[in-house]
């Protein structure tokens, strides 16, 4: 496969191109490429500020029937797509196939709200004047998207901004650039402007940081580790571009002692390993009450061993590689750090072996750690995690929101004034009861507190804060009526 950028509405070469490498067997090489130049960039800004005005004039329903058609073919091809993300990314093939169905789901979600984007009417507190309030497209916008959903997070930033009538300039992960290629061809082939929409792939110190840059830009939607984001704040505040950023998390799933335990297993294995680990929701610190703590860690070390570990596309496998080589090498290095820190492996935390040649890693338990080690400080976006004994309820909560981070949580408990009191005490912007961390709904919104997230939230009706500005219109109606 050979990739090209897509820019002002033609698919080109680049500068230079990248080899894309299958994590389940580094033989297999997927494609190659383009690699974007800075002028490249400079003619995809400014065929997206011509295109943005055409495209906010074609009016709702064509911005409707455009997305619907997007969201529809992907559904379509779901087993398709899904297949090249398990292939170029890692995750087993059902969670491929469940990621490319649920991005499609984002674009018809997004295609009805494109109908619904109405504005309100005010009375005036003074006589003779209307008020009118009405939402208009902030303008161009640039996504910078991560490798570990690499359909799914840019779908549920570029539905909204094509619903709401800006343009995109979209860099994805240079780890995954097949799966943006083949979402790419899917909206090349619509009714939409030469320029609306631009793929721009590149090293993010290069044209990423041109494009968060550039005064062009109007607001920058991002996903990715803390560090970049604040980068990203640095470079675009100058512009004073609008923000918009979901970052790292520590995510702590409460087990408490009234919970029904095989349920309370079977959801925290489900949370710190879909996925490889390699979620942003992934559930990296089991807060368990010190009555079923050993009882609780023995079923899960069971079922954490019963894991099948190998190439994302055997039927078998339920944890896929993980993304790279540079990725594993950071995994083992934090299973020696947690050893060195005093906690105990119970489990995992290996290179383990397959049939074929790739970065597979044992998921990995650890115990009688601490809240204030590194290992449930950092967020390591490995199949890593780790269990904090408390004695009570009420010291399980203070553990939980001992972070900086506060993306996601979780409490697995039978008792309804703990769930409510979880849920209005706990500080992150997700709150699961009886659920597993990870998991969330297209048409609600998603993001979290602290160091997790910065600017409005994504998803849902509530994405229409940052992909539109406000504009209030005062109305004189005096005159004479005659």
């Amino acid at each position: 496969m050979q990739g090209q950028n897509f820019i002002n509405g033609m698919w080109r070469d680049g500068v230079a191109q990248i080899a894309n490498i299958n994590p389940s067997d580094t033989s297999d090489v997927i494609g190659h490429f383009a690699q974007a130049s800075h002028e490249d960039l400079t003619e995809s800004l400014a065929a997206a500020r011509r295109a943005q005005a055409e495209w906010w004039a074609m009016g709702i329903e064509a911005r409707h029937n455009v997305l619907m058609a997007i969201g529809t073919e992907m559904m379509a091809r779901a087993d398709e797509l899904g297949e090249m993300i398990s292939r170029e990314e890692g995750k087993p093939r059902a969670e491929g196939r469940g990621e490319a169905y649920r991005a499609g789901q984002f674009f018809t979600y997004f295609a009805a709200e494109a109908l619904r984007n109405q504005g309100d009417h005010a009375e005036s507190v003074r006589g003779g004047i209307e008020v009118d309030v009405r939402r208009e497209p902030v303008g161009v916008v640039a996504i910078i998207s991560p490798w570990n959903f690499p359909i799914a997070t840019p779908a549920w930033k570029i539905a909204p901004a094509l619903a709401f009538g800006n343009a995109v300039i979209w860099k994805p992960a240079n780890l995954t650039p097949a799966s943006a290629v083949m979402l790419t061809e899917i909206i090349a082939r619509q009714n939409i402007p030469k320029g609306l929409f631009n793929l721009v792939m590149g090293a993010g110190g290069t044209i990423g940081q041109a494009l968060v840059e550039s005064a062009a830009v109007d607001a920058i939607s991002f996903t990715g580790s803390v560090p970049v984001g604040r980068a990203i704040a640095a470079s675009a505040i100058p512009n004073m571009t609008k923000l918009q950023m979901e970052m790292g998390s520590k995510n702590p799933m409460l087990v408490m002692e009234d919970c029904d335990l095989d349920l309370a297993v079977a959801h925290s294995v489900n949370a710190a390993f879909g996925g490889t680990g390699q979620k942003c929701t992934a559930a990296s610190r089991l807060i368990v009450h010190e009555k079923i703590h050993d009882a609780f860690v023995e079923k899960l070390v069971a079922a954490t061993n019963k894991l099948v570990v190998g190439p994302a596309l055997d039927s078998a496998t339920q944890i896929g590689p993980v993304v790279s080589e540079a990725q594993l090498k950071s995994n083992l290095d934090y299973i020696a750090l947690g050893q060195s820190e005093g906690a105990e492996l119970l489990c995992g935390g290996t290179r383990a072996e397959a049939d074929t040649t790739g970065y597979f890693m044992r998921p990995a338990v650890f115990a009688k750690t601490r809240n204030d080690m590194r290992i449930n400080r950092e967020e390591m976006f490995a199949p890593i995690t780790s269990v904090i004994k408390v004695g009570s309820y009420a010291e399980g909560l203070d553990v939980a929101n001992d972070s900086e981070f506060g993306l996601t949580a979780g409490i697995m408990t039978k008792s309804l004034a703990r769930a409510a009191h979880f849920r209005a005490h706990m500080r992150a912007g997700c709150v699961m009861v009886n659920l597993p961390t990870a998991g969330t709904d297209y048409h609600v919104p998603f993001g979290g507190r602290g160091a997790s997230s910065y600017g409005p939230r994504e998803q849902g009706r509530y994405a229409a804060e940052f992909y539109t500005t406000v504009k209030t219109s005062y109305l004189g109606v005096t005159g004479d009526l005659e």
